[in-house]
């Protein structure tokens, strides 16, 4: 017979350890082998297991009290690298898949999963196969776009991103300065600091940046 699958849920509602126990018991190839209502306990009954309970796969809620999922996860997959996490949750959170897929979580799926999407799950995520349902995917490919434009903002000044959006509007250095009240020569020092922060040759790339970003006639 075909080793089963272990699996351990992490849940801090009795009732939805108990609708996960019963989803993965459906399964001949799957069984359960610990319980935990928090990380904190995850990670303390992970400690003292015996090696042949380690579980496979765990299938880990992502807000629970103490610690989270997301805290969980990342000390967890230090600690224990053979084991594959699955993220549950209710709620579809952009940036929180981001941090679940950072953290190590191989999959992220929603509670309103069926039994067979749930096996489905856990036995891809076994064999080290992620498992992301379309509407997790967009929702991670948002939340990185959203990561990655937070990190190029990172360097601009609230004045400068002001300037930037001004720009974007075909307004010149003397428009710029009688809108926001300030000296032509400190328009231009901020021109310039934009092109070298933003690695650009002329307005004309920064109105692009702008319009790029969502800034366009923001005043942002």
């Amino acid at each position: 017979m075909k080793e089963q699958i272990k699996v351990m849920v992490v849940d801090d509602h009795d009732m939805v350890r108990v609708g996960l126990r019963t989803y993965i018991m459906l399964d001949e190839e799957l069984s359960v082998v610990e319980e935990a209502s928090n990380g904190e306990e995850a990670l303390r009954k992970l400690g003292a297991l015996d090696a042949e309970r380690i579980p496979d796969v765990i299938l880990m809620d992502l807000t629970m009290p103490v610690m989270n999922g997301i805290e969980a996860t990342r000390e967890i997959t230090q600690l224990f690298p053979s084991i594959k996490i699955i993220m549950l949750t209710s709620f579809l959170e952009e940036d929180k898949v981001v941090q679940a897929v950072e953290a190590g979580a191989i999959s992220y799926v929603l509670k309103t999963i069926s039994s067979e999407q749930l096996a489905h799950a856990v036995k891809g995520a076994a064999a080290g196969m992620p498992v992301l349902n379309p509407e997790v995917s967009l929702a991670l490919t948002r939340g990185l776009r959203q990561r990655s434009a937070q990190t190029e903002d990172e360097g601009l000044t609230a004045r400068e991103r002001e300037v930037l959006s001004l720009i974007s509007d075909g307004k010149s250095n003397k428009e710029i300065a009688e809108a926001l009240h300030i000296s032509i020569k400190t328009v231009k020092t901020h021109v310039s600091n934009l092109l070298m922060k933003c690695e650009l040759d002329d307005r004309t790339q920064l109105a692009i940046y702008a319009h790029r970003k969502g800034w366009a006639g923001t005043g942002a």
